[in-house]
């Protein structure tokens, strides 16, 4: 007998693998589930909708948006971004938004990573005193603060512009940047950090190229964070900076039909608000990913 001859009744003996059986989900779970979908399908509509329709009225005239406010647009004429970044001082604004809370991220993201770091890998005298101060400041409310800086940047000669409102944003975003880089840098191996002092690394250049890069998630969530609370900042810019030129778009939004009076054009109002709302929608969309690997992340820590 050959060896195929041999082998043949064995794989006729061989006994098929019993079919697999379908674990049966539980009738309760099927039905939180179908409740939890059914809640956030809601809740997108809820928020996408007016959105679609905010951008959708954008493009009509006032005479439309109370003749047939529901319905689309006949054309898509940009007449109305035109007038709001012109006529009504969108593009002015948006500039200055773009200075203040640009300088302002710059500076606090430097500043609030390198006062984390120190706190997290080094100890030294008053290094826990540092950490709760900085907590503290996080409970602290804006406005109980506005009287204060009112007089401090008066006296420095800041009052009314760009550099005061942009150090005041810093100042009020530090402490929370502190605090969520804190827990990412105190994670991070001291091994790296060991290893690349034997390679002769100073402290500057290991923070900036060794460990820095290593807390970029963190980096990014608390980029997002900062950037949509100064974008939408409105309290700090209506009572430090009452100069019309020096309006960013939380100011010159509220201002747009007082300026206007009794005669407001609605599709340049809606239109502004667009222009208002598609840098925090673009930023978003960018670095989301990023975001949820953060958020990954820490829960695994």
């Amino acid at each position: 007998m050959t060896a195929t001859q041999v082998a043949e009744p064995r794989r006729a003996d061989r006994r098929p693998d019993p079919p697999r059986r379908k674990t049966q989900v539980p009738a309760g779970e099927k039905a939180f589930g179908g409740v939890a979908h059914a809640i956030l399908i809601l809740w997108a509509l809820i928020v996408v909708l007016p959105l679609l329709w905010t951008f959708m009225t954008s493009f009509k005239t006032t005479n439309q948006i109370f003749s047939s406010p529901f319905t689309f647009p006949t054309s898509f004429n940009f007449t109305n971004y035109v007038n709001a970044w012109t006529t009504a001082g969108i593009g002015s604004a948006f500039l200055n938004t773009i200075i203040v809370v640009g300088s302002a991220l710059v500076l606090v993201m430097i500043l609030g990573a390198m006062c984390a770091y120190v706190l997290a890998r080094f100890s030294f005298p008053g290094n826990r005193l540092v950490y709760y101060a900085m907590l503290a400041g996080l409970t602290f409310p804006i406005f109980l603060a506005i009287v204060p800086l009112f007089f401090t940047l008066r006296n420095f000669g800041l009052l009314n512009t760009l550099p005061g409102l942009t150090i005041t944003y810093v100042a009020f975003a530090l402490p929370f940047t502190v605090f969520f880089l804190f827990s990412f840098f105190k994670t991070l191996p001291d091994e790296i950090a060991e290893a690349a002092a034997l390679d002769g690394a100073g402290e500057w250049k290991t923070f900036f190229l060794v460990m820095l890069p290593m807390a970029k998630n963190g980096l990014t969530s608390v980029l997002i964070f900062n950037f949509l609370g100064l974008w939408n900042q409105f309290l700090i810019p209506v009572a430090l900076n009452t100069n019309v030129q020096n309006y960013v778009l939380s100011q010159r939004m509220a201002s747009f039909a007082s300026q206007a009076g009794y005669a407001v054009d609605f599709g340049a109002l809606f239109a502004a608000v667009v222009i208002t709302v598609t840098p925090v929608l673009v930023v978003y969309v960018i670095f989301q990913r990023q975001l949820q690997g953060s958020v990954s992340q820490g829960t695994s820590k």
